[in-house]
């Protein structure tokens, strides 16, 4: 990646980045990202975002030079805007999702309280997470993070087996497998099985049914849905 010295406080690191999904016009990305050590300028954290740690651990440091740690294996959502500044000592590799409507203005937000939330992924659902309106199947899940444009979700979600019809998928969504398995079908007979630490992409409006053998557990977040 070209860096710029004004955006970071520490000397340049070495950062390479991976995409694997991208909307410019919407300002939604996925891909895999990674960087030397080295601490970001202070300033609003550039859009919503979820991340899976891959390797390594960051602090995301407050005004108050406060931070929130994370570390291999954990889940992590941040809010767009909150004035933060990433800092980073050694080598770290991420999954991630970021959605920055370029369209909007960055909101003007004075704490970062509440704005990192970090996910143990070892979470399970119980029966307060069941979904009243579920149909067939018995599903639950928990939400963690809403951001405020109300167009990104992240949360967990599980369910028993079931066969889902061919249909188009009504949100973007970026998915880290935990427990089961699922096959997505599409079109044509092409098909693919994700297991327990899998982690995959579907773009809104793809044309796929979801078959799950016995059971599925997975962080998602979740762009545009529609109902």
């Amino acid at each position: 990646m070209d860096l710029d010295l004004a955006d970071f406080q520490s000397p340049l690191p070495q950062q390479a980045v991976h995409v694997y999904y991208s909307d410019t016009a919407r300002g939604l990305h996925v891909g895999v990202w990674e960087t030397s050590t080295m601490q970001e300028a202070f300033g609003p954290y550039p859009g919503d975002e979820f991340i899976i740690v891959l390797e390594g651990q960051f602090s995301i440091r407050d005004a108050d030079d406060n931070g929130v740690p994370a570390t291999k294996g954990q889940l992590v959502a941040f809010r767009n805007g909150i004035p933060v500044s990433w800092k980073q000592d050694g080598y770290l590799k991420k999954f991630y999702i970021t959605l920055l409507d370029p369209d909007a203005e960055t909101p003007r937000i004075d704490s970062a309280d509440g704005g990192v939330i970090v996910i143990d992924p070892t979470d399970e659902l119980t029966d307060a997470d069941i979904l009243q309106d579920a149909e067939g199947a018995v599903e639950r899940e928990r939400e963690y993070f809403n951001n405020d444009a109300e167009t990104m979700t992240v949360g967990l979600w599980d369910s028993e087996a079931f066969k889902g019809a061919m249909s188009p998928f009504p949100s973007h969504e970026f998915v880290y497998m935990v427990a089961g398995e699922v096959t997505i079908m599409e079109p044509g007979g092409i098909s693919q099985t994700f297991t327990a630490g899998d982690a995959f992409f579907v773009p809104k409006g793809t044309e796929c049914s979801w078959h799950v053998p016995k059971y599925i557990r997975k962080f998602f977040a979740a762009v545009d849905h529609e109902d």
